[in-house]
């Protein structure tokens, strides 16, 4: 099937939720699609993902033209007990600038880097 990111097996150190905040701190107008494909999840699942961040109010967004634009609360901390008093900006600004280190390194680099 087209368009379905390729499943994964075994765990992994973020969660699904986790990608998809960071994903939208990095574009906050990306669309679902391209969300979806930066995080290998279907676009359904970004969908209920956003809906459940909306819901505990980590996310916000506004309708512009055909497009959302979201807005992240930094100040919302986070749910586990193991990170009380740990805040969302936190959280994203490891993962927002990793990335985009990751994204400046050149290809054989980037591969020697995730072994």
């Amino acid at each position: 099937m087209e368009g379905v990111p390729e499943p994964h097996t075994g765990w992994t150190f973020l969660t699904n939720h986790a990608r998809v905040l960071a994903a939208i701190a990095d574009n906050h107008s990306a669309r679902i699609r391209d969300i979806a494909a930066h995080c290998r999840l279907t676009e359904r699942a970004v969908q209920k993902i956003i809906s459940d961040l909306e819901q505990d109010g980590y996310l916000s967004h506004t309708r512009e033209g055909r497009g959302n634009v979201y807005s992240i609360d930094p100040g919302k901390v986070l749910r586990h007990p193991a990170e009380a008093g740990l805040t969302v900006a936190s959280l994203l600004s490891l993962l927002v600038q990793d990335e985009a280190d990751r994204s400046q390194l050149p290809g054989p680099a980037r591969s020697a880097e995730a072994r």
